[in-house]
C-alpha cells in the first residue's frame, strides 16, 4: 500500500500521456518546494517524494513486484509507455519531507486494530512509551475520513488529515479532533514502524538464519508484542500486563520448565525475550504460544488477539510448520 498525504492535492488527475515527467518535477521542486507525486493505475501504484533539489525516495508495486528507491523512480519516470497513469501532486512541507521520504521502508507491525477493543489515544501512548519512530494509519467509521500520525522517537511530530486545506498539519487540535471522531464514528488502525539502519542491519542478519533459535525468540518476542499491545490499548488497558503473563508463565512452568520465572531461564521484558535455557525450538515455542492463548482466553479476549494476529501468522507460517505449531 502507497502511503500519501490525506489532504486534497494541489493537482489530480493528470494523465501521463500528456505529461513529461521530468519537466513536472522540475516545475513543481520551484513552484512548492517539496511534495509527493502519486501515481495511480488499475494494476499499479507509487509515489515518488521530491525537495527543491533532488528526488529523495520512490516506491512502486504492481501485481508481480514491489520496488523503492531508485529502483522504482525509473519505474514511474519512465513508465509512460507501460502504464495510462493518472498523476496527483501533493505539498509537504519541507520539515516534514524527509519524514515521508522514509516511509517506504516502514514495516506494518500491526494491522486492524478497531476502536471496538482498541483506544486510539491509549494507543497513541502506547506507541509514544516504545519510543515508535513511524505513523498510525487511521481510517474512521466507512472510511471517507482519516489520518495519518507521525511518531519520532516517541513523540508526535505532524499529522496529515483528510479535512485539511492542502498541506499536512501538525496542530493539536487536529489530533484531538481525530481522536473524537474514531470515537463517534469507530475506526480502524495500523502501525507502522520505520527501522533505523541498524535494526536494518541486523533485521537482514536475523532473516539470513533460518531454522535458528534465533528466528524463534524473534518470532515470540512479535508475538507477545502483539498481544501487550491488545492488552494495554483495548478493554483490558487497566490491567498490568507484566504481572499477568508472568503469573500465567508460573502456571505454565508445570509443563515447561524453563518458563518458570524463578528459574531465570526466560524473560520478557521491554518486548525483548531473553532466553539461556535448553529447551528445543519446539518446546520453547509452544510453551510461550500456548501460554499467551490460555492467558487470552482467561482475559475474554482470545479471538480478538487471533485476529491481529494474522499477518504474524502469515509471516511465520513456514516456520510454525515445520515447528508442527498451529495457532
Amino acid at each position: 500500500m502507497v502511503i500519501i498525504p490525506r489532504e486534497k492535492p494541489v493537482i489530480e488527475d493528470l494523465n501521463i500521456y500528456y505529461l513529461k515527467i521530468k519537466r513536472l518535477f522540475e516545475h513543481y521542486q520551484g513552484e512548492i518546494g517539496s511534495g509527493g507525486v502519486f501515481f495511480k493505475f488499475h494494476s499499479a501504484e507509487g509515489v515518488i517524494f521530491f525537495d527543491k533539489d533532488e528526488l529523495l525516495n520512490g516506491y512502486f508495486q504492481d501485481k508481480d513486484i514491489k520496488l523503492t528507491g531508485n529502483a522504482a523512480i525509473d519505474r514511474m519516470i519512465e513508465a509512460e509507455d507501460d502504464y495510462n497513469f493518472s498523476v496527483s501532486i501533493f505539498k509537504i512541507a519541507q520539515e516534514e519531507i524527509y519524514f515521508w521520504a522514509s516511509l517506504p521502508s516502514a514495516k506494518k507491525i500491526y494491522r486492524d486494530l478497531s476502536t471496538e477493543f482498541t483506544d486510539l489515544e491509549g494507543l497513541i501512548k502506547k506507541m509514544s512509551s516504545e519510543k515508535l519512530t513511524g505513523y498510525i494509519d487511521v481510517s474512521i467509521g466507512d472510511g471517507k475520513e482519516g489520518g495519518l500520525i507521525f511518531i519520532s522517537n516517541g513523540e508526535i511530530i505532524g499529522g496529515s488529515y483528510s479535512w485539511g486545506r492542502g498541506e499536512p498539519n501538525p496542530s493539536k487540535k487536529n489530533l484531538e479532533l481525530l481522536i473524537e471522531k474514531t470515537k463517534e464514528s469507530s475506526g480502524i488502525f495500523h502501525v507502522s514502524r520505520i527501522p533505523m539502519k541498524s535494526e536494518q542491519v541486523e533485521s537482514e542478519q536475523k532473516e539470513s538464519v533460518s531454522d535458528t533459535a534465533l528466528d524463534t525468540l524473534t518470532m515470540l518476542e512479535e508475538l507477545l508484542g502483539v498481544f501487550e499491545t491488545v492488552v494495554s490499548t483495548g478493554k483490558k488497558k487497566n490491567i498490568d500486563f507484566s504481572s499477568v503473563l508472568r503469573k500465567k508463565f508460573v502456571e505454565s512452568a508445570e509443563n515447561y520448565s524453563f518458563l518458570d520465572p524463578f528459574a531465570g531461564e526466560f524473560e520478557y521484558s521491554g518486548q525483548k525475550i531473553t532466553f539461556s535455557g535448553d529447551a528445543g525450538e519446539k518446546e520453547l515455542a509452544e510453551g510461550v504460544i500456548e501460554s499467551a492463548k490460555g492467558l487470552a482466553e482467561e482475559l475474554g479476549i482470545l479471538p480478538e488477539l487471533i485476529n491481529y494476529l494474522s499477518s504474524w501468522t502469515d509471516k511465520y507460517e513456514k516456520k510454525l510448520a515445520s515447528l508442527g505449531i498451529s495457532v
